[in-house]
This record gives C-alpha cells, sequence and structure tokens, in this order.
C-alpha cells in the first residue's frame, strides 16, 4: 500500500479515528537533536483537509519522534467547537471560520492565527456506469439537491436520460464541505433536501457513489483524485461555459463556483509551546509539496511566504470576514494578506 492510499484508508476508518504519531525534533540549538523536546500536538476538523495535516504528520514523525501528534476528523464545525473551547491547538478546515465560532472562540479566550495551506475543487462526481451524464449546470445542480426537490430519476432532470433512481451522497452538516456546497447551492437562507445518505467520512461517500448506478455525491477533489477508477467527475456549467476539476482550472479559479481555500487554524497561545511551533514551521515548509502528493492543489509561494510571516507575527482573526463580519469575496491572493 502506497503512503497515498494508506492516508485515505486512515480518514475511512470512522469518525472515532485519532491518528497518533510519535514525533522527534531534528537538530537543534540544544546541541541534542532536540531529542529532549516532548508534548503533544492535538489536532481536529476537516476531513478534507486530514490527508494533508495526517500526510505533514508522518514526515514529521520521521524527525520528531517525541512529540505525538494525534488527528481527528469530526469534520470542520465540530472540529471548530473543539478548537473554540480549548481542546485543540490545530483545527482543520475546508472553509474559513464563521463569526458564531470566533465569537465562541473569543468568549473562551481563544485567539488564532490563519493559515491557508492549498486550494480544493469541491467534486461533483456519479457512478462510473453512468453514460449519459458528463455536465450539470449550477441551476440542474439546485433541481436536484434543493429542498422540495421533484427530481426522483435522472429522467426527471433532462429528457432522453434515463428513469434511473436518483440516490444522492451528501457530507454530514458538521462538514465545511457541506456548508461551501449549501451556501453556492442553496445561498444563505436556502436549504437542501432531507433524504440524502450523508456521512462525515468521505471514504463512506466514496464507496456509496460507487456502489449504485444512479448515485451522485461531492466532496474535496483529492478523494476524486484518489478514486476516478471508481468513479466519474462531472464538468460544471457556470456562466456557459463548462469547466472540468483539474488542478490548473483549480488553481486559476475557472472551476467556478466550486474551487476554494484549505485552512488550518492555530491557537496562538498554542504556540508559546516548542512542540507546536516546531509542528507549523514544519507544515508551511512541507504543505505545497505534500498537498500535492495527496492530490490537492499548492498555493503559490507568495502566499506561503505571507503565510509564515503572519505566524511569526502572531497575527491573529480572520481576513475572510470585514469589520462587520461580512464574507469578503475575491481571489485568495486578495483576500489574504
Amino acid at each position: 500500500m502506497s503512503r497515498k492510499q494508506n492516508w485515505f484508508g486512515v480518514a475511512g476508518v470512522g469518525l472515532a479515528v485519532a491518528v497518533a504519531v510519535i514525533v522527534l525534533l531534528p537538530q537543534a540549538a540544544d546541541g541534542g537533536g532536540g531529542r529532549s523536546m516532548r508534548g503533544v500536538v492535538r489536532i481536529d476538523g476537516s476531513s478534507t483537509v486530514f490527508p494533508i495535516t495526517e500526510a505533514v504528520a508522518e514526515e514529521f514523525g520521521a524527525e520528531y519522534r517525541r512529540v505525538r501528534v494525534t488527528v481527528g476528523i469530526s469534520g470542520t464545525g465540530g472540529g471548530f467547537k473543539r478548537f473554540a473551547s480549548g481542546e485543540t491547538d490545530v483545527s482543520n478546515a475546508s472553509r474559513p471560520i464563521r463569526s458564531k465560532e470566533m465569537a465562541s472562540a473569543k468568549s473562551n479566550g481563544v485567539e488564532f492565527v490563519e493559515l491557508p495551506i492549498a486550494y480544493d475543487g469541491l467534486t461533483v462526481v456519479v457512478n462510473k456506469a453512468n453514460d449519459w451524464c458528463d455536465t450539470l449546470t449550477v441551476e440542474e445542480l439546485r433541481r436536484i439537491f434543493l429542498a422540495g426537490s421533484t427530481v426522483k430519476t435522472w429522467q426527471d432532470l433532462r429528457d432522453g436520460w434515463p428513469a434511473e433512481p436518483v440516490k444522492i451522497y451528501s457530507p454530514g452538516t458538521d462538514s465545511g464541505t457541506f456548508d461551501y456546497f449549501k451556501e453556492v447551492i442553496a445561498g444563505k437562507t436556502g436549504s437542501v433536501r432531507s433524504d440524502m445518505s450523508v456521512s462525515e467520512d468521505d471514504n463512506i461517500l466514496v464507496r456509496g457513489v460507487a456502489g449504485q448506478k444512479g448515485a451522485i455525491g461531492f466532496f474535496g477533489c483529492a478523494y476524486y483524485f484518489e478514486n476516478s477508477d471508481k468513479l466519474k467527475a462531472l464538468s460544471i456549467e457556470n456562466d456557459s461555459e463548462a469547466v472540468h476539476p483539474t488542478r490548473e482550472t483549480i488553481e486559476s479559479g475557472q472551476y467556478a463556483p466550486f474551487s476554494r481555500p484549505l485552512l488550518i487554524y492555530v491557537n496562538a497561545k498554542s504556540l508559546d509551546r516548542p512542540e507546536v511551533t516546531a509542528f507549523v514551521t514544519f507544515y508551511l515548509e512541507n504543505a505545497a509539496e505534500l498537498a500535492d502528493e495527496v492530490g490537492y492543489v499548492r498555493l503559490p509561494q507568495s502566499l506561503y511566504d505571507r503565510v509564515a510571516a503572519n505566524v511569526a507575527a502572531r497575527r491573529t482573526g480572520t481576513q475572510f470576514l470585514d469589520d462587520q463580519n461580512n464574507k469578503r469575496h475575491g481571489p485568495l491572493t486578495d483576500i489574504y494578506r
């Protein structure tokens, strides 16, 4: 089994999984190679970001053997709940933090540093045996997924398509991927249909779509790239242009409206502990290569440099909300400073 396959396999064990990696600091100024350092780095959150963070933890563990790193996958929302209460040092997130989550953290005295670490393209997939659908419009996605949908079979969506029942697989409501998809499809006030099979574990969604001819689902692009032999990704038509999710279209933003940044959030007080600072520094030094390796898209080096400078300066708070807590929109290179 390849290391990449192992990361996705571990994520598929279930929601209770917490991967502990024993790690050892490399050469350090104390002359002992950092081997005297001990501690724990506690991480939880997004299953989408999990493969990158777990890859970093594995590489980190080859050098930092006496620092224990735990990585859980309770979903972006679930991770932020633990992070805001001070239970974790780092929170994986497939969407930016919300104003309510920030308020919860503030009430508990938790300040944080925000770190974009890669790009993702939320990917809509169907069963390999689906030979009638290669492209969907955003409006057709709304017809499938919105509450009150009358789409029961593929024939209901387009004339000439088969009367194959539509079976929908979706991330759970604690997932940042679900939140992002819901906002694009339903807007701030809309809702999605309730008769979907949901899971915070993306590997369960992969198996569900792969197992039913009429199935459709969505998750981060890395889970599609890893399972492209089992699934078919759809091109998404937006503004009359159908775009397929590739590393190039995701990085350029052409794959709209489903290109998005992936992030980690670090408790500012935790950065006072050398094992946490060592892990975050190691993360930033290796994020580009490991994001590519597990199927996501690296950021421009200029962005990693900005992130590193913000960590060094302990710049706290989010850059994805303005002073009135309204969401800021635009390319990541414009938003994140």
